[in-house]
């Protein structure tokens, strides 16, 4: 631990410190008489309004990767890295239309993940199980990227760096996992929700000033992007092609347009959005938070213009270069040259923070899915609300151990192109989930057989996918070309299409040999309710064929 600056150092944590003690005095905020249940742990009570919806959502959505990964694209390839601002303005309008429906049925019949409302709406363990193990799967390299945003800021400040080797490397990433594990364990969903204020006061604060006093440092903005336009234009030695440029070429456009729908169509089925959205006290404050949510696209874009900065700011490329052509640490490195030491703490706060609010979100909306859909289902179908809890709890740290495990031994490289394919995986939950809110027309093994031939072929897709200049690595890009069309799309969307024929197809014709359907425990009126937490009880099924699945 060398060249460590003791003001960044002090001010990163006194901030973490505060926010640990939020976390675990979280416990005590809106105590429920019965804790240990997961209508409290899991979804703190059902009872957030609009005010900490909104934090709450936002801190669900603009997680450490947003603050590290995006302007590192940015700074890598330019424009391209802007798919994800295009991505977010597109993803409200679409889901204001079904989510208010999703709500309602969930707070009707006590639904606590997406996986439980497949069950009772189609009747079908199968497919409620393939729902429940996506959203898993889809979430543990996401947790892992945020912890790996942390490790970059302590990268940077010389902390666990390139001076250490072994354990002492990764204690420091150790002792933040062992505090976020604690408190998610002790507070559940109630804690990121409380530190999600601290978070989001941060980011607004540091993106601010950003914005006006980075630029005015560096000369203007006309400088900064004739510096940027300048290396993105320069060859990459790997490729033999120019590493990028400030707009989009036409060749790629396809490819971007198709990643920013594919993500936009997949970014609210990750379980964890869909807690934060379960977890509001009424049906108009989910309206109300999509409709406000774009405020936060306006801060992703700003944030994108790092990566610009970072490439005009002197001794960056060099620093970035020198520790690998890491991109992940090109906005680290800004702060710790353009901004005073104190203010450079806030920052690295702000990043170090932002990951631990979508990293405890993620973990409990994983656990959640595990306790209710795995543990319950297939293992203790007569498990009590506090046995499904502490069940839960435990898989939370699971969870949160397996995504450490991954960051210490995994290739950074990889992960974060593994990151690629949680969408790639998720928005195969798309069609069972959003039409099931509107029509039970698909039938349950459709669906099931076209999400697995979907995920399936995202999977090889992706796998066979090289990174640019790398040849023989895998999961190097989430696009790839379509021969039929000769365009290059977003793998995520392809299989997405598949999915829908499959299931189209195999449900004429599971429907003409009259293959049994199900059951349907929900009514059309479930899905325009507004029930208050405390009469949103369990309603009776209502079945609509056997239950043979």
């Amino acid at each position: 631990m060398t060249h460590i600056n003791a003001v960044s150092f002090t001010i990163l944590i006194v901030l973490f410190a505060v926010v640990a003690f939020v976390g675990f005095a979280a416990s005590r905020w809106r105590r429920a008489e019965e804790a240990l249940h997961l209508n409290e742990w899991g979804l703190g009570g059902r009872g957030f309004g609009s005010f900490i919806t909104w934090f709450l959502l936002g801190g669900d959505l603009y997680t450490a990767y947003t603050f590290i990964a995006v302007p590192a694209l940015v700074y890598g390839v330019g424009a391209a890295g802007f798919f994800s601002l295009s991505y977010t303005i597109m993803v409200y309008p679409i889901v204001f239309v079904f989510l208010p429906r999703l709500w309602s049925v969930a707070r009707v019949h006590g639904y606590i993940t997406p996986a439980d409302f497949i069950r009772g709406r189609y009747g079908s363990r199968g497919l409620a199980l393939a729902v429940a193990f996506t959203g898993i799967l889809a979430v543990m390299p996401y947790i892992a990227l945020q912890l790996v945003g942390i490790q970059s800021v302590l990268t940077v400040m010389g902390i666990g760096g390139s001076s250490t080797t072994g354990f002492v490397h990764d204690l420091p990433l150790i002792i933040a996992f062992i505090i976020l594990a604690g408190y998610t364990f002790v507070s559940g969903l109630r804690a990121p929700a409380l530190i999600a204020f601290i978070k989001d006061t941060l980011i607004y604060v540091m993106i601010i000033v950003a914005i006006i006093y980075i630029p005015i440092r560096l000369g203007g903005w006309g400088h900064i992007f004739s510096v940027a336009d300048a290396h993105l234009k320069a060859t990459n030695p790997k490729t033999g092609k120019p590493n990028g440029s400030l707009i989009e070429q036409p060749a790629a456009e396809w490819a971007y347009a198709t990643t920013a729908l594919g993500s936009a169509l997949a970014l609210f089925m990750y379980p964890h959005t869909i807690t934060g959205v379960y977890a509001a006290k009424r049906r108009n404050v989910i309206r109300r938070n999509i409709a406000a949510l774009p405020a936060y696209s306006l801060v992703l874009g700003l944030i994108a213009l790092l990566g610009y900065m970072a490439l005009a700011a002197p001794g960056v490329p060099a620093e970035v270069k020198a520790n690998g052509a890491n991109t992940q640490l090109a906005v680290p490195f800004l702060f710790q040259r353009m901004f005073p030491s104190w203010f450079a703490g806030i920052g690295f706060s702000a990043i170090v923070i932002g990951a631990l609010v979508p990293a405890a979100i993620m973990s409990i909306a994983a656990a959640n899915l595990f306790a209710r859909n795995i543990y319950k289902e297939y293992f203790r179908p007569n498990a009590s609300n506090a046995e499904q809890t502490k069940a839960s709890q435990w898989a939370s740290l699971v969870v949160k151990l397996g995504a450490l495990l991954f960051v210490l031994f995994v290739n950074k490289t990889y992960a974060i192109q593994l990151q690629l394919l949680g969408g790639v995986w998720i928005v195969q939950t798309f069609p069972a989930i959003v039409a099931g809110l509107y029509t039970r027309w698909f039938h349950r093994w459709a669906l099931v057989i076209g999400w697995a031939v979907a995920m399936v072929f995202g999977t090889i897709a992706a796998y066979k996918l090289p990174a640019p200049g790398e040849p023989g690595t895998h999961f190097g890009a989430s696009a790839d070309t379509i021969p039929l069309i000769n365009h290059t799309v977003y793998i995520g969307l392809t299989g997405f299409v598949m999915n829908l024929v499959i299931a189209t197809l195999l449900t004429l014709l599971f429907r003409a040999i009259k293959l049994p359907g199900g059951s349907d425990e929900t009514r059309p009126e479930h899905y325009v309710a507004d029930p208050e937490p405390a009469t949103a009880a369990k309603v009776p099924a209502v079945a609509e064929a056997a239950d043979v699945g």
